[in-house]
């Protein structure tokens, strides 16, 4: 009898040895498939605030948790088993459908861009696009376009995170891609929150009896404008360079490798220029000139949409 307790334990604690390998294994892989991941993290983290800019302070919040709650969906419930399946029955495809959201993300980033420099077609194209919309329908379709797009960024981190954990067995795959997708969703919208209200925040400092926090008060009640515009920039930036990076590697995933090679010669003769700055230089080149190519793409996507969605909804109101 005691034999056999004492086989019994032992079978007990060789088991929850291999538990704790393997949520060691699980812990590691998801910090080395997060780092993988940052760059498009911080695209991410640029983009949300645009949603919000312009909308009633009141609903900033509201519309992040929206936001939020949409980008653990759209990783935990699609993405996720999304990825498993296509990973292990059709890898084929993962490449055209990250095409069509890198496609989709030159849109948005184009669309932005044309607002900016033409402001006046760009209300013109928004409302042969959407329509008149009130306060609600807009916020609502705010709140769509920026769940949309996080839909694409986070198939560009999952997409990562598998490729990182591709000789793992399904479980180990499966908590990695929901740790990453978890942690991810905290940080990038918890970040947001805190930039969006990081005003109020000031104008309560700015009524403090003390004098250093007054300061620190008036100094985000000035400063955080400032700061919404330029995340706004880089917002924008960032769509074109993902969307625009998404592009070239997906069309040399199917053997056109003359974008790609032409991108990677100019960067190396731009970062010739400075060996001290080499790798910084070499970046900035290679984003550029790939924002350059998610403009193009973005250009001709808007004047399909243009065309094609009045038509769209003519046969809506047919139907």
């Amino acid at each position: 009898m005691a034999t056999g307790l004492l086989a019994l334990l032992d079978d007990v604690a060789a088991i929850a040895k291999l538990a704790a390998t393997s949520l060691d294994d699980v812990a590691a892989q998801t910090a080395k498939a997060g780092t993988k991941a940052a760059g498009v993290v911080i695209d991410d983290a640029a983009v949300t605030p645009t949603y919000v800019v312009g909308l009633s302070p009141a609903r900033e919040l509201p519309i992040i948790g929206k936001i939020a709650l949409g980008s653990l969906r759209n990783k935990l419930l699609f993405l996720l088993p999304a990825a498993l399946f296509l990973g292990y029955f059709a890898p084929w495809s993962i490449t055209p459908l990250l095409m069509l959201g890198g496609l989709y993300l030159c849109y948005e980033g184009a669309e932005k861009l044309f607002e900016v420099v033409m402001p006046h077609g760009a209300h013109e194209h928004e409302a042969a696009v959407s329509g008149t919309l009130d306060p609600i329908a807009l916020e609502d379709q705010k709140v769509s376009g920026a769940i949309r797009t996080d839909f694409i960024l986070s198939a560009e981190i999952m997409a990562l995170t598998l490729a990182s954990v591709a000789l793992s067995n399904i479980y180990t795959q499966a908590a990695v891609l929901a740790s990453v997708g978890i942690l991810i969703t905290v940080l990038v919208y918890g970040v947001v929150a805190l930039i969006v209200k990081a005003d109020d925040a000031g104008l309560a400092l700015a009524k403090s009896s003390l004098g250093i926090l007054k300061l620190i008060g008036h100094g985000l009640v000035v400063g955080v404008p400032y700061l919404l515009k330029g995340l706004a920039m880089v917002g924008t930036a960032a769509m074109l360079w993902v969307g625009g990076s998404i592009l070239v590697h997906g069309i040399a995933e199917f053997g056109l490798h003359g974008p790609e090679h032409l991108i990677e010669a100019l960067a190396t003769r731009v970062a010739a220029a400075s060996s001290s700055l080499a790798g910084v230089l070499h970046w900035l080149a290679t984003s550029a000139a790939q924002a350059v190519l998610g403009i193009l793409a973005g250009a001709a996507t808007i004047i399909v949409a243009q065309i094609a969605a009045p038509l769209i909804r003519r046969l809506r109101a047919r139907a």
